[in-house]
């Protein structure tokens, strides 16, 4: 029997957290820049204590997003870290450094954790290793094409989780690149200049109409995808294989925006489910997402539908 899927998103904020629940979603992926990259906002440990209490009031879950590259320096905080997120109530952690496991196997953290290596996900032989360890769902690679994904979750013993809409980030250094850019040039930079309020982007010579957003923060330097991902007028074929979560990645938008997609993927969700046999897909839903889509970033189906060659 099939069984509903998780609507997980991102948010900045408890109030948009609270927008965003009353739109739809379910779960939430937050955390603290310190241990976790590429977040929609910063939450100390006091405010993902009180988004927890906001997200389980409202049905939702709260996963702590814990997947930095982790150097020597910070192992000795992650057990104590992993046992506050632990007495905040969080759902659980994402990871993709195993070291993560074993700071929880050392302060006797008893969370799920979610296994997100990033583009490297892109096998069920790997995600069962993992299972083995310790880990409850593996984050797939954004790379995986929908035939990739439905045999993904045939062979896993993990449950499979899948973004549909959003931004994808298709390069990360540690390095400052872009204020080490600047510098070269003799031009002064402060964060306000890099951050991702900024709105820089990279475009290449040969293809000048697509623009790559570019930011930086204590992490480092993020390079994301030209476009974003939509998979809503095919959602059909990813609830029919019961993906069991399915994300909308909320990174460098407004809540507006994510307010409208999150409750157009909660209608076709439930609409599907309403009626698998006679489901047909609304079009004005989609057509609601591309009103407000920004000129510059068109809607795809990302991977979903190439041929993939490694």
């Amino acid at each position: 029997m099939m069984k509903k899927p998780e609507l997980l998103t991102t948010a900045a904020t408890i109030d948009e957290m609270a927008r965003l629940i009353e739109a739809g979603a379910n779960a939430f992926n937050i955390g603290e820049q310190k241990f976790g990259m590429r977040l929609a906002g910063d939450f100390t440990p006091d405010r993902i204590a009180e988004a927890v209490k906001l997200a389980h009031n409202g049905g939702a879950k709260v996963y702590v997003v814990a997947n930095n590259i982790m150097d020597n320096t910070i192992l000795p905080e992650l057990p104590g870290y992993l046992s506050q997120m632990e007495q905040c109530g969080a759902d659980a952690i994402v990871f993709g450094d195993p070291a993560l496991l074993l700071a929880a196997r050392e302060a006797g953290v008893k969370l799920p954790f979610h296994w997100n290596p990033e583009m490297t996900a892109t096998n069920y032989a790997t995600a069962n290793y993992w299972a083995g360890k310790g880990a409850t769902r593996v984050v797939l690679a954004r790379e995986l094409n929908l035939e990739q994904v439905l045999e993904f979750k045939r062979k896993a013993n993990i449950e499979v989780q899948v973004q549909v809409h959003g931004i994808t980030n298709i390069f990360h250094s540690k390095r400052q690149m872009v204020k080490n850019y600047f510098d070269h040039l003799g031009r002064p930079v402060d964060n306000a200049v890099i951050g991702k309020e900024r709105g820089l982007f990279l475009l290449e010579a040969e293809r000048q109409d697509e623009k790559y957003p570019i930011y930086e923060d204590k992490n480092g330097t993020h390079i994301m995808s030209p476009d974003d991902v939509c998979m809503l007028e095919s959602l059909h074929e990813l609830l029919e294989a019961d993906i069991d979560s399915l994300k909308i990645e909320g990174l460098m938008k407004d809540v507006r925006y994510n307010e409208t997609v999150v409750a157009a993927y909660r209608k076709t969700i439930d609409a599907y489910f309403a009626d698998p046999e006679g489901y047909t897909f609304d079009e004005e839903l989609l057509q609601e997402i591309e009103r407000i889509q920004p000129g510059e970033r068109p809607l795809s189906f990302g991977f979903f539908y190439k041929e993939q060659v490694y």
